[in-house]
């Protein structure tokens, strides 16, 4: 990690961008570290929150887009591979696949902002063949909220940045299931309120009135 991080250091924005679009693909690097570590490294450099904030996000979209393909082009005939082994598992994916195309584009959404699930949740939206739209839509949000917090954060603290990873270590059992609860309530909300406007739209008069 620390040859990661100094690597980070020495190659400032380029590094950011291939190390975040990595992490998206699926490789073994922590965004808790990663993320608040690339703000510091932005803010000692001078480098605009405006300019790393939408370079992380296109990172972000770029290295998901990998897992997603190779889950729409390759997942099923892995996960048929599996099947034939375990019958067991049919039942479940199943299941799990019925949920997924019926909370498709709000799972992915919240699935970025849950460890290990945020970076695979591409993969399964692949083997569901979920519409790229939607997929790259609903990541973006999760990608967005999740990278402008810690490298937010990381970018206000500079040199403190550990820190942060550090809060964020201790606290994550309480924080990620409050911020969850805050997305479904504002789900919640906006999903009421647009079948109130629904209901008070005036109807159209039918052919038979006129």
């Amino acid at each position: 990690m620390d040859t990661l991080l100094n690597f980070l250091s020495r190659y400032g924005l380029a590094a950011m961008f291939l190390i975040i679009l990595l992490e998206y693909a699926c490789f073994p690097v922590s965004s808790e570290i990663v993320l608040p570590f690339s703000g510091a490294v932005a803010s000692l450099q001078s480098i605009p929150f405006y300019v790393i904030l939408p370079a992380s996000i296109a990172a972000g979209l770029l290295g998901t887009s990998i897992c997603y393909f190779a889950g729409r082009f390759g997942g099923n005939a892995l996960l048929a591979r599996l099947c034939r082994k375990f019958p067991k598992m049919q039942k479940g994916l199943d299941a799990s696949r019925e949920k997924f195309e019926k909370y498709g584009a709000f799972a992915v959404c919240i699935g970025r902002l849950i460890p290990i699930c945020r970076t695979y949740i591409a993969f399964f939206a692949g083997t569901a063949c979920q519409p790229p739209a939607i997929f790259f839509g609903a990541s973006a949000i999760g990608i967005t909220i999740w990278n402008t917090v810690l490298i937010g954060v990381g970018y206000l603290l500079r040199e403190n940045w550990s820190e942060a990873a550090a809060a964020y270590t201790k606290y994550k059992d309480i924080l990620i299931p409050a911020l969850l609860i805050l997305l479904l309530i504002l789900f919640a909300f906006k999903k009421g309120g647009f079948r109130k406007s629904q209901k008070s739209r005036p109807s159209m008069p039918s052919d038979s009135t006129l």
